[in-house]
């Protein structure tokens, strides 16, 4: 269990607060936070990420669907780190994606910037907003919807 959170956060770190693993994980790093309101995350997108073999081989791009689960893993970070870890054992599954737009590809070489507010919390679910940035310009945003595993 944390106790104090001493950023950036690392991928071995995140790796213990996220239920993720590879090829699936999508976070490396926590740069930025204000527990309850806001992170900031990267993922770095390598020529090597598994969903390049097809998607598409000549042209790789990063599916948009990976994008949105890269904001809602980043929303799982603000929750987890919010609560110094304390919410380790419990799951949380992404229910609900609103506003999906994606205005430019994600290519081998870069370096996607998560950036994810809570709006909302209600019981056992958290209401989060995500935008997706490479270099500065927006790239896709979401709101997502996530929910904890109460059985």
């Amino acid at each position: 269990m944390m106790t104090e959170v001493q950023l950036p956060i690392d991928a071995i770190t995140i790796r213990k607060l996220l239920p993720h693993r590879y090829p699936f994980l999508l976070v490396d790093r926590v740069t930025e936070l204000e527990p309850n309101k806001r992170v900031l995350a990267y993922k770095n997108i390598t020529q090597n990420e598994p969903f390049f073999t097809g998607h598409f081989p000549e042209r790789p791009i990063m599916p948009g669907v990976l994008i949105i689960e890269a904001l809602a893993q980043a929303g799982g970070l603000l929750t987890q780190l919010s609560h110094a870890g304390q919410v380790e054992d419990r799951m949380f599954y992404m229910v609900k994606v609103e506003n999906a737009r994606f205005s430019r590809m994600v290519v081998p070489g870069d370096r996607l910037e998560l950036d994810v507010t809570l709006k909302r919390l209600i019981r056992n679910m958290a209401f989060y907003t995500g935008i997706a940035r490479v270099d500065g310009e927006q790239v896709a945003c979401a709101d997502v919807l996530c929910a904890e595993d109460t059985r």
